[in-house]
């Protein structure tokens, strides 16, 4: 007798466990196609960047050579097909070539604009700050201290890349702006920055100098 009871009892947790297994199993199974959908989607997005960050890189190096030959229209071809591409690092790199060549074709406003397009789709500052210091030192002659003061500020903080070039700049904007003393107070900081260059020390100097005999008002 117990036997039998055993055995309806094993029975009972048989259908038990089936019925379970069959409300649970769908759950699972949808569990484990999201999974493997999401994964496949990750695969497919870095496949697709590493692809796309390749080509870039190819057609990078095409247009320098093209530029370093001579073939100007080649370059500027190739340069502006990358800036229309989704790698970032090449992107900004390409935009900023193109702006150099028109701050060479005296096309400032264009040189500008590619220049703040490469800072924005720079994927961190040491790309995206050059392009802004190219930016700034573009206007330099012709913009407004305050349009200079809110462009440079941001890039003298600290830990920024190109601080000590865009401290010279600033100063330099406020000499031309006229303001001698704030100009001096900046070559003075930029003599004693441990990340300034020679050449940004010798200019420093120099600046100092000629704000000192009262020459720098005579200069243009």
């Amino acid at each position: 007798m117990v036997d039998v009871f055993d055995e309806v009892e094993e029975q009972l947790r048989s259908e038990r466990y089936k019925s379970i297994a069959l409300r649970v199993l769908p759950i699972l199974g949808g569990v484990l196609v999201v999974a493997l959908v999401a994964a496949l989607a990750v695969w497919g997005y870095q496949h697709f960047r590493s692809q796309a960050a390749a080509e870039a890189s190819e057609k990078y190096a095409q247009a320098i050579e093209a530029f370093n030959a001579g073939r100007r229209d080649d370059a500027i071809r190739l340069w502006g097909e990358v800036g229309q591409g989704s790698s970032k690092a090449y992107k900004s790199l390409a935009l900023q070539h193109l702006g150099g060549l028109k701050v060479a074709d005296n096309k400032t406003a264009e040189a500008v604009k590619l220049f703040d397009e490469a800072a924005e789709a720079a994927p961190n500052n040491i790309i995206g700050d050059a392009a802004r210091l190219k930016s700034a030192f573009a206007l330099l002659d012709t913009a407004p201290y305050k349009d200079m003061e809110a462009r440079l500020t941001p890039l003298t903080e600290e830990g920024r890349p190109y601080r000590a070039e865009a401290r010279e700049a600033l100063a330099f904007a406020k000499l031309m702006a006229g303001d001698l003393a704030g100009a001096r107070s900046d070559f003075t900081v930029i003599g004693l920055m441990a990340d300034a260059g020679e050449g940004s020390r010798q200019r420093a100097e120099a600046a100092k100098a000629l704000i000192d005999s009262a020459s720098a008002k005579a200069l243009p």
